[in-house]
């Protein structure tokens, strides 16, 4: 088995030495033809240069850098798509998730059981706030997009290579790869692994950044916000029928009243704040098409740093690479597949 690790980087100066030191050390122990791809997403800070010195030092590692930020699964759609091995890892730049962990999701990815496996923690590695959010986030993606086993993703993944064909013409500036990856396949598994903390600043996700993430695949690849705003319109008109229902039936018995203005204003708000949030749906959805018409992309590569991928002879991309250790009998034991 050959794997290619894609890392998005951002803000990582201070982290990503340590990070492929490690993952290099992990991937040579076990014997396993690797590649590590660093996509630096824009990031302001002196990422570029150490990742470019990380390809001179490491044989095997390659940097991108992206032309401006566009956000972390667009940095993972171009590492995945320059990926050049049968099985993809992808993992956080800040050293919350160990190197030293990934033998176990390869060994559960072994055979034909699961062609993608997500690596949970055993216990939350975020404050109370960020895991509500996440956990929300997740939710809304099982009940509105379909997409299965979705309490069990995470930025720790491990899928074969070919699932990308699946997506490979996904474009705009909106893109989930844990949705492009449920459009492929249904074998999903997911394993205990270890999280540690975060050892160097803030994590980039706060939880106006989760809510946006989610707004973002709700509008982008489900028409839930159109069928409630539908919903709602049915429920406002059965509220209204009520009412003129009521009207009527006093005029019939002669016990006429007249409403009161804080009636009147109250239904008055109610209906117009449901033609709003109808329109505003609406407008969102229009304005995605339009910008996708525009042909904003996904991403714009600057600059590459090592190895380029039509360097690398075709009979390296093989499936019968030799089998890797440290990922046998004994990995499989410790791995807890869900």
């Amino acid at each position: 088995m050959s794997v290619s690790v894609v890392i998005p980087c951002y803000r990582s100066a201070t982290t990503l030495p340590a990070l492929v030191n490690r993952l290099v050390s992990v991937l040579r122990d076990a014997s396993i033809q690797h590649e590590v791809i660093l996509a630096v997403d824009g990031s302001p800070d002196d990422t570029w240069n150490v990742a470019a010195e990380l390809t001179r030092l490491f044989e095997g590692v390659r940097a991108i850098r992206l032309s401006r930020n566009y956000g972390q699964h667009n940095a993972l759609v171009v590492g995945i798509r320059e990926a050049r091995f049968e099985v993809i890892v992808t993992m956080d730049d800040d050293l919350q998730h160990p190197p030293e962990e990934i033998p176990l999701l390869l060994a559960a990815l072994e055979g034909d059981r699961h062609d993608l496996v997500y690596g949970i923690p055993h216990e939350e590695e975020h404050g109370f706030l960020r895991s509500l959010a996440s956990r929300s986030v997740k939710a809304g993606m099982s009940a509105t997009l379909g997409v299965r086993h979705a309490r069990s993703i995470s930025s720790f993944r491990a899928f074969h290579t070919r699932l990308r064909d699946g997506f490979q013409e996904m474009s705009g500036p909106h893109v989930s790869v844990d949705v492009a990856l449920s459009w492929t396949t249904t074998q999903v598994g997911a394993v205990r692994v270890h999280m540690d903390e975060r050892r160097h600043g803030q994590s980039n996700y706060t939880p106006r950044l989760l809510i946006r993430h989610a707004v973002n695949m709700l509008l982008g690849y489900s028409a839930a916000p159109l069928r409630v705003a539908s919903y709602l319109g049915f429920l406002t008109g059965f509220v209204g029928l009520f009412l003129g229902g009521s009207v009527l039936w006093y005029f019939i018995t002669g016990d006429t009243k007249v409403a009161g203005f804080t009636t009147i204003a109250t239904m008055v708000a109610i209906f117009s704040s449901v033609q709003l949030i109808a329109i505003g749906i609406l407008g969102e959805y229009v304005g995605r098409i339009h910008g996708s018409g525009m042909g904003r992309p996904t991403y714009v590569i600057r600059e590459h740093a090592g190895p380029s991928a039509e360097a690398v002879a075709p009979q390296q991309l093989r499936t019968d690479a030799p089998a890797y250790a440290g990922v046998g009998s004994g990995a499989e034991e410790r791995a807890r597949t869900i």
